[in-house]
């Protein structure tokens, strides 16, 4: 048979109209599945919502981005991300260029519109808009498929993170200022924490109610939603126009598996390929097998013993006082944690540089000194309820169990009650006493955790378990001083109150968080909870 230029042509246009599947190469990138002890504990993706260490696990590096972050290959350091350049105009004012072509999701490009929804009332603040300064107290409210108005925890969480924000001025396409109406030292460092994150203005005005938008968000990452089951699983797929190039992954799969039994097993058999939150007790076990290993650290986070004042049995701080001479926490560190962690100097890091109290400590373990304080107090025994839930932390029931025993020894009678979530951790009731929290070192001050968290905006304070009017007038001064030597001694009297005299919290000891994963996957452990599957961390 001849084949001429005509007949050529036909089977061209043929050949042009086989669906393209017919012909394309196949997806040659891996699918990965990582055992997760929980994916969200507000069953939504949004960061303003879903401030947790699961929640970053899964949102930083993967599916969100701001216009800073923090360099997970290193220390953290604060980095560009979404912008490419940033100057100090003032004390109050930074201005922003945008990283040009980067697409969200569904195709569009940012722009500085999109930045400006995103720290906007729509999104963030809610109709009263940002405020300076003042508690917002948060409820018990879990969102709804009732329209867009915003769970009450999001403006709070803005108005903590962000406390003297005024607006976005636009000055072009792909650049911004961010205006403040008081000076901030460390306006940077808030840019580059969970909640800072750019999500798409068409998307949101598309979603039908918040619900819609906060489980399927529209962000800019290198993975995408593809499927989202509360309480069960987070599929990502590879967002292929990503701006840091083509995602290594195709698709990324985190499942939620509550016991550390079944995500070790799951990961031997081949069922998962990570598996998340890995006590030390068992990484001997894992690593006997050749053909895995367990990888991280220690990460700048910190485990805490929390206390609500209120409650009859705390309103006197002797006895809170008393709790935290009673912990051996050197014991913890070596018991339950192989001594792989270690004991910090109170609610601070050394990467705070000068702003870190170097002389600064935890209270001493101190048997005598406990009982000394609640003879003074004229405690007697009453029962004190430690709300807790079955291992969200590594080791948290084990902890739990040995702190209860030392607590016991120096006359403190407190009793366990297993709680599910936390809602009913948080519950505000007269049997709200004693809990468990960690807290992180979200940037390179004081203010990304004490105050960010203990403060008049903090948590602690917004559910009713803690206030003291010094350290909320240092907090103010805190956040809004450009005096170095002024906050770092406002900082140091905070310490005082917080974790001595008026006692809100005691730090146990550092935290660290471990991962068992096949070892012929080339993949570094952040420093922190985050895990990242960008191009330059898969093949590290």
């Amino acid at each position: 048979m001849r084949l001429d230029r005509r007949s050529l042509l036909a089977g061209g246009a043929g050949l042009l109209a086989m669906p393209r599947i017919a012909i394309a190469q196949a997806d040659q990138r891996p699918s990965i599945t990582i055992a997760v002890q929980k994916v969200s504990n507000s069953n939504t993706l949004e960061p303003l919502r879903e401030q947790s260490n699961v929640g970053e696990r899964v949102f930083l590096t993967s599916m969100w981005e701001g216009l800073l972050g923090r360099d997970y290959a290193s220390r953290l350091e604060t980095i560009p991300v979404l912008a490419v350049e940033n100057r100090r105009i003032s004390d109050s004012v930074v201005e922003f260029k945008l990283r040009p072509g980067v697409k969200f999701h569904n195709g569009d490009e940012l722009t500085a519109e999109d930045v400006a929804f995103s720290f906007g009332n729509d999104r963030m603040f809610g109709p009263a808009g940002p405020n300076s300064g003042s508690t917002i107290r948060v409820g018990e409210a879990m969102p709804t498929n009732s329209g867009k108005q915003l769970p009450v925890e999001v403006p709070a969480v803005a108005n903590r993170s962000f406390p003297g924000f005024e607006k976005i001025e636009i000055v072009d396409r792909h650049t911004l200022r961010w205006i403040n109406r008081t000076p901030d030292v460390t306006l940077e460092g808030r840019l580059a924490r969970i909640g800072s994150e750019i999500g798409s203005r068409r998307a949101f005005a598309e979603a039908a109610t918040w619900l819609e938008w906060a489980r399927r968000p529209v962000t800019t990452g290198p993975y995408k939603v593809a499927d989202f089951r509360p309480d069960h699983s987070l599929t990502l797929a590879a967002h292929d126009e990503y701006w840091g190039g083509r995602p290594p992954i195709r698709q990324i799969r985190f499942v939620e598996v509550p016991e550390v039994s079944s995500r070790v097993n799951g990961l031997l058999s081949g069922e998962y390929q990570f598996a998340c939150d890995i006590p030390p007790d068992q990484i001997a076990g894992i690593e006997r097998n050749a053909a895995f290993e367990v990888v991280g650290g220690t990460i700048p986070n910190h485990r805490l013993t929390v206390f609500d004042k209120n409650h009859a049995s705390l309103r006197n701080p002797l006895v809170r006082r008393a709790f935290t001479h009673a912990i051996d926490r050197q014991a913890i560190v070596e018991s339950l944690w192989a001594g792989r962690t270690e004991i910090p100097k109170g609610l601070q890091w050394s990467f705070y540089g000068d702003m870190f109290i170097a002389d600064w400590s935890v209270p001493r373990y101190d048997q005598t000194e406990a009982r000394r304080l609640l003879r003074e107090a004229n405690y007697r025994g009453e029962p004190i309820p430690y709300r807790l839930l079955n291992n969200y932390y590594t080791n948290q029931v084990g902890t739990a169990q040995i702190l209860v025993e030392m607590w016991r020894q120096v006359g403190l009678n407190v009793q366990i009650e297993m709680k599910e979530n936390w809602s009913q951790i948080l519950e505000r009731s007269p049997t709200r006493a004693v809990r468990d929290w960690s807290n992180s070192g979200l940037f390179s001050d004081p203010v990304s955790s004490l105050v960010n968290q203990h403060g008049p905006n903090g948590q602690q304070q917004q559910v009713g378990e803690y206030a003291n009017e010094e350290f909320n007038r240092l907090s103010v001064e805190l956040e809004t001083s450009t005096d170095r030597a002024r906050r770092r001694a406002a900082f140091q009297r905070m310490l005082v109150i917080a974790e001595r005299e008026d006692p809100a919290y005691t730090v146990l000891h550092q935290n660290a968080t471990f991962t068992a994963k096949r070892k012929d996957i080339r993949w570094k452990a952040a420093p922190a909870f985050a895990m990242d599957f960008r191009a330059q961390n898969w093949g590290a």
